[in-house]
């Protein structure tokens, strides 16, 4: 899949859907003190093994926070398939949701690991991501995914398991911290 970034602009968000940014004041240790911050959704990713193919099934996606910081990666990372929690359901079954929808797999909330909670930012946002585990196999794959069509322009992409170490030390790929947790944990579990 191509992505191709044209004119692109950056503005102030006064009145952010998914990110309210502002300007805390607070003291800490009887010591005023101001901080920049992001409040951020949180969100459920995860990591998907094809047993099949013997692969991590992720997503490949244009993020614009990237493309601004460094364009020569085109603002394209590998990541997790994931979501944010912006509906009433259980973190299973948004994830759940967010497999079929990026990833094309029928999973059921009842299938998936959980592996752990972390925040995946602490100097300008702080939202908390819940990491899960999913294997699928081509039986279970109901449609191609890509994401919600119109709102979302996502690759799904195969990492092989014998390519997975290399993968992660690969600096030329842009990929999220999220997913080099995720593999590490798979790799080095006993």
């Amino acid at each position: 899949m191509e992505f191709k970034v044209e004119d692109f602009r950056c503005q102030e968000l006064k009145e952010g859907k998914f990110v309210k940014p502002c300007f805390a004041s607070y003291r800490l240790n009887n010591e005023e003190r101001n901080w920049e911050i992001v409040k951020a959704s949180d969100s459920v990713a995860i990591l998907i093994l094809n047993e099949e193919s013997d692969a991590f099934v992720c997503v490949r996606q244009f993020r614009p926070a990237v493309y601004m910081q460094d364009k020569e990666t085109n603002g394209v990372t590998v990541e997790l398939c994931a979501g944010i929690l912006d509906k009433d359901l259980s973190l299973e079954e948004i994830a759940s949701e967010e497999i079929l929808e990026e990833c094309g797999f029928s999973v059921e909330s009842s299938a998936l690991e959980k592996i752990t909670s972390f925040y995946t930012s602490v100097g300008f946002a702080g939202s908390k991501q819940h990491l899960y585990f999913a294997k699928v196999n081509e039986s279970m794959r109901v449609s191609s995914g890509g994401g919600v069509v119109g709102e979302e322009m996502i690759e799904v992409v195969e990492i092989p398991l014998s390519e997975a170490r290399a993968f992660m030390f690969d600096e030329t790929i842009p990929k999220t911290p999220g997913l080099l947790f995720a593999f590490n944990w798979f790799l080095t579990k006993g």
